[in-house]
Formats: structure tokens, sequence, C-alpha cells
């Protein structure tokens, strides 16, 4: 049988604090970055948690530039800064834009996967800077959040849902984590879209 070829594009949907749901589980850190007057903040969370997200709204909210290959222009121009993947950029110039940021009394966020503690760094006087900064952390999911999240996904992939025992067949066998949850739905979406069938549990017996 030839398999249907799939094509990957990818979307691109405005940033609304509005889509970020909250609970228990992430309700301190969402709090603490959206409505607070905090300069320096870090945010820690496990993969595909939302970290990126939420950074965006607090990026959107404070008119702050992402670190991305913008070093100099960032120390220039005495801007608000976003840091996503804190282990991804160069340790010296992390520790000189924090240091700008806490001289020039602008608004820093670094998000990382590692609480400071798991990083090996380097440059120590960074790991010193960020021991005093505020500290989130969006925790494990709990039921709620990852019947949201696997229910979020499937509508994003248009996926017509029959019957609730779906939901329930693929929580009670999937890795219960962000990452878990985000993997299952992509492998699904693909295996639908090479198959040409809707989502059962006959389909989701496959992959799981």
């Amino acid at each position: 049988m030839i398999k249907q070829k799939i094509f990957k594009y990818k979307f691109y949907n405005e940033i609304d604090e509005l889509d970020f749901f909250v609970n228990y589980t992430n309700s301190n850190a969402f709090k603490g970055l959206i409505n607070t007057e905090y300069n320096n903040c870090i945010l820690y969370g496990p993969q595909n948690s939302g970290k990126s997200y939420l950074g965006k709204i607090w990026l959107n909210k404070n008119n702050a530039i992402m670190l991305k290959n913008n070093f100099q222009y960032i120390i220039n121009n005495n801007t608000n800064v976003l840091i996503d993947n804190l282990t991804s950029f160069d340790q010296e110039k992390v520790f000189h834009i924090v240091n700008n940021c806490i001289l020039n009394k602008l608004k820093i966020l670094i998000i990382s996967n590692k609480k400071i503690n798991e990083i090996n760094f380097q440059f120590k006087d960074l790991s010193s800077r960020l021991k005093t900064f505020n500290s989130f952390e969006i925790n494990k999911p709990d039921d709620e959040m990852l019947l949201t999240i696997l229910t979020k996904l499937l509508i994003d992939k248009q996926f017509i849902i029959s019957s609730r025992d779906i939901f329930n067949y693929i929580l009670k066998r999937v890795d219960r984590s962000y990452k878990g949850i985000n993997e299952v739905v992509k492998k699904l979406d693909t295996l639908s879209l090479e198959k040409k069938r809707q989502l059962t549990i006959p389909l989701i017996k496959e992959i799981l």
C-alpha cells in the first residue's frame, strides 16, 4: 500500500493570555509573571508545559525583545529582554544582559527546563546572579491539565471526537507528561492522514 505523503505546514497563532489554561499546577507562575511588577524573573518547567507561550505573553505585555542573534542590539538599546531556553545561549553574553537589565532597572525573564542547581555553569558569576531572581515554576500536569491539553491538541489537529472513551483510552496508556501528550497526538495525526481515517480506538491501538 502506498502511503499518503504528509506536508509539514507551520501554523502561527496570535498569543493571547486567555488561551493559556490555568489551574493549580501553573497558577503561581501565571500570576507571578502576568500580574506583578517583578523585574528579574526566571521560569522553570517541563518540556512542552507552556513556558514559551507564557514567555511570549510576558514579552508582549512588557514590550520586550527575545534574545536570538541580537546580543549587541539588546545591550545598545537598553530594552526589556526575554531569554527562552537558558542553556542554549552563551553564558557570558547572558551574564552581560542580566547585568545591563539590573543596572538600568529593566525587566528580564529567563526560561529554563532545568533549575539553577541542575545546570553546569562554566560562568559562575551568572549562577550567582540568577539565584537572586524571582523564581516561578510550572509543575507536572494533573489529570485536569492532561485532559485539557489533549483536548486542545486534538481540536487543533481538527480531529472529530466521536466518544469520550477516546480521551480515557489515551490518558490511561500515554506517558502522563506534557511531552508524552504532545508526542502521541503528533503520531496520531500522522497515522490518521496516512491512512485517511478518523480518530478511533482501533487507530489509537496501532501506536499505543
